[in-house]
């Protein structure tokens, strides 16, 4: 059974960077799919970020694209997603989620297995 642990959230304020964590445990299969979904106060879950199994493909929510990347280290099976230029609507609980497979799917049903989450406040 695939676990997931994120670590990294804390309160940054406006422009501030982040850099949050998740390592993956329990026998990941080197083709799992790793992303990032984020859930407001008050409003549905949204996709953030997916990387492939190999690093080699990305893919971002159009509202952080240029100020999160998201990069992975197999050897630790752990992915990063390193948030700069904060702003406050980017404070919400982000989740890490893992999918076995060749794509990089941006829906949540597409995903298997998730981990508890981290909080990310962004301050004004």
């Amino acid at each position: 059974q695939v676990r997931l642990v994120e670590s990294g959230g804390g309160v940054v304020q406006a422009g501030g960077s982040l850099r949050l964590s998740c390592v993956a445990s329990g026998g990941t299969p080197s083709n799992t799919a790793m992303a990032w979904f984020r859930q407001a106060p008050g409003k549905e879950s949204e996709f953030v970020a997916v990387i492939s199994w190999d690093g080699f493909y990305t893919n971002y929510e159009v509202s952080v694209l240029g100020r999160f990347t998201l990069s992975r280290d197999n050897a630790k099976n752990t992915v990063y997603l390193q948030l700069n230029g904060l702003k406050p609507e980017d404070t919400a609980v982000y989740y890490c989620a893992a999918t076995i497979g060749y794509g990089i799917p941006t829906a949540e049903f597409e995903y298997d297995y998730w981990g508890q989450g981290t909080q990310v406040t962004v301050s004004s």
